[in-house]
Parts: structure tokens; sequence; C-alpha cells
């Protein structure tokens, strides 16, 4: 048993200590990817949830992860049927996309469905709000 890690057993309470738990050529996908999330997204906060890197802006935005072969990114189910043909190369279940390590992270993509994510958070507050007012 002596060495087995299981996964899950950390608990986080920052993306920079979920960060720094990955070796260095990880870390740097992931600095960059916290990046492109924060400039499209630059009123969103940081937080852990699910023990995962989680962006909220009215509500929750998108989270990331890291695994052995491939960064997961979980914009909502929403964004990905948006965004299905530019994910077409991709694994993609109902809410998450796998972007293998070993082929380079789709940045700019990443950052069209952070703001598809920014949007419609944003019109769903407005929504809720004129709803409020009757």
């Amino acid at each position: 048993m002596k060495g087995e890690m299981m996964e899950g057993t950390n608990t986080f309470h920052s993306i920079d200590e979920y960060i720094i738990q990955f070796p260095e050529e990880v870390q740097e996908i992931l600095k960059t990817l916290r990046n492109v999330i924060k400039d499209a997204a630059p009123d969103a906060e940081e937080k852990i949830s699910y023990q995962m890197p989680t962006f909220v802006l009215y509500g929750n935005l998108v989270h990331f992860a890291a695994y052995k072969k491939h960064i997961g990114f979980y914009p909502t189910p929403s964004a990905i049927s948006a965004f299905e043909s530019a994910l077409s190369e991709y694994k993609c279940s109902k809410g998450a996309v796998q972007f293998p390590l070993n082929k380079p992270i789709p940045y700019e993509l990443i950052t069209e469905m952070v703001i598809f994510r920014v949007e419609a958070n944003k019109k769903k507050k407005a929504e809720g709000k004129s709803q409020n007012k009757k």
C-alpha cells in the first residue's frame, strides 16, 4: 500500500495548490489554460469546486482538471453542443471534453467557449432579474 495514492484524496483550497501537484509540463498547460479563461472572463472568480479549478460568474462558468493523458474541460452541456463541430476531433461527453496532452491544446476554441458561457450566464441572470420584478 505504501506509495500508492488514491486519486481524490487531496483537498485543494486554491487553483495554485491544484496546479503545483502536476509535472512541470502539465503545470505549464494548466497555467496557460487558467490565463486563457481569465482573459476571456476577466470578471469571473476562481475557486475549487468538485476538487477542480472552477471559474464562477453568475454561477459556474467552467471547470478544468488534469489527468494522465488529457486535460478535462467542463464548459456545461450547452457549450459542448454549441461547439459540437469544432470539438469533433476530441473525445466529448455530455458536459466534458478531453484535450489530449500529446496534441496542442486549442486555446482559441477554449476562449470562444468561455465567452459563450459568460454570455449564457449573463443572459440567465438578466432573465432571472426581469422575472423577479413581476
